[in-house]
């Protein structure tokens, strides 16, 4: 017997599967804490879309949406309904898919 034979198949992904992998959702959310004091507004308004971005692209990259290419206004906003928060602006998009092509 070939050892291809023997060898157990993978799990199937997001592509491969027949019907949507689930995501998995975290056990407890983080303690938040206040942010420095002091900062210019538009400091603060760029962080906090910097975190909303980087949830985003965990989320699609959990549910199997490797490529920025995939990452469509529509699918981050999909995925911003599922995991809870508000739908993103177009910059906060843009700057999801930035996050996914630059951690590659």
């Amino acid at each position: 017997m070939p050892a291809a034979a023997l060898k157990p198949k993978p799990l199937p992904t997001q592509s491969t599967a027949k019907r949507p992998v689930l995501l998995e959702l975290p056990c407890a959310p983080v303690e938040k804490r206040p942010l420095p004091p002091g900062r210019p507004r538009e400091w603060y308004v760029t962080h906090n879309r910097r975190l909303k971005a980087m949830r985003l692209a965990i989320a699609l990259l959990d549910s199997g949406v490797y490529l920025p290419s995939q990452a469509r206004d529509e699918t981050i906003r999909g995925a911003a309904e599922l995991i809870g928060v508000h739908p993103p602006s177009v910059t906060t998009c843009h700057m999801v898919r930035a996050f996914m092509r630059y951690n590659r």
